[in-house]
């Protein structure tokens, strides 16, 4: 395939690229992640994919060698790129040639993402890119063994709008509860979704970020959370991935405080919550994922219809906490 040519970079063209950066311990997930993202029937046009070592995400990678310029253009119509060592130049050439509207970013499993923060912060390249979202790709069994693996590990996860507790088909059912209230503790700003292979779709993948901050506590802290006993490691693993899906809907009026207190006493294995809600004075869209929730306008029909998301959850159970935030008439 031939290496595609694009025009340089247009200053006339007031679009900034959308940086999604991927992060995470070696073998977490993240190349099966990038590989998820690409496989969507979405419009990946004018999107660049920048990646450490191109033969790791394992697409089109024979294409790359052959073109030997480290600049492929994929079936999906987004291009790659390899990673020079020094990611300021080589985000100020993809955007002198590519001028793109969307940038993915897998970083090395070795890789501080505070140093491709800092990076993006640069003056030359700031008007130009956004950082869009950190997503960390965090292996469940690496949580258990957290201590283990130093500072590196925990900027991974202070740095991240959103992590996926990933390869949950290969840990005791029981222990991810536990995993998920851990982190959120840890991470009280943070979305939180459980995968299995990285399984997400593009919406949740895309819910806006909150503003980055550092949320964790002291890494000395870590060993609040150590178990006091061992788990069973003769349980059996989540091998069936027992997510649920269930929705409600009722055209009466909810009480507002009520049901802000419903979603705040959702369990963490519901990470996913998606509708219009009908207050006696307006209608909200909650757009909740991952422990975090926000709300916009809504024009449509009035009615409370919602949409979950968990990982073995009673779905009837909420529905029936929910049904008790009906206002009474």
């Amino acid at each position: 395939m031939k290496t595609p040519n694009r025009d340089a970079h247009d200053p006339s063209h007031p679009e900034t690229a959308s940086v999604l950066l991927l992060s995470g311990f070696l073998g977490s997930g993240k190349t099966t992640l990038l590989k998820r993202i690409l496989s969507w029937q979405t419009d990946l046009s004018n999107t660049v994919v920048l990646v450490n070592e191109f033969g790791d995400v394992g697409i089109d990678g024979a294409l790359l060698e052959a073109s030997g310029s480290g600049v492929v253009e994929l079936t999906s119509g987004c291009i790659c790129c390899t990673l020079s060592a020094d990611l300021q130049q080589s985000l100020r050439d993809i955007l002198d040639r590519f001028n793109p509207r969307r940038i993915f970013i897998e970083s090395t499993g070795v890789a501080d993402p505070t140093a491709i923060i800092s990076a993006l912060d640069d003056a030359d390249l700031a008007g130009r890119m956004r950082l869009e979202k950190i997503v960390t790709v965090l292996d469940a069994d690496y949580w258990e063994a957290r201590e283990n693996f130093g500072s590196l590990f925990y900027r991974q996860l202070e740095t991240a709008h959103m992590i996926l507790l990933n390869k949950i088909d290969l840990i005791a059912p029981e222990m991810i509860p536990r995993f998920l209230e851990e982190i959120h503790a840890l991470l009280p700003g943070c979305q939180v979704v459980p995968t299995v292979r990285c399984a997400i779709d593009p919406e949740t993948l895309w819910t806006p970020a909150a503003p980055r901050k550092a949320f964790l506590k002291p890494m000395h802290l870590f060993r609040a959370f150590t178990p006091d006993h061992e788990e069973d490691s003769s349980s059996s693993a989540a091998s069936a991935a027992p997510f649920a899906t269930f929705s409600f809907e009722d055209r009466r009026i909810m009480d507002e405080t009520a049901f802000q207190g419903f979603l705040d006493a959702l369990p963490w294995e519901v990470f996913r919550v998606k509708g219009p809600v009908r207050f006696s004075d307006r209608i909200r869209l909650i757009n909740f994922v991952g422990g975090k929730g926000e709300w916009s306008d809504w024009t449509g029909e009035p009615v409370t219809r919602l949409a979950f998301i968990g990982w073995r959850v009673d779905g009837e159970a909420i529905q029936d906490r929910l049904a008790r935030c009906i206002a009474a008439p």
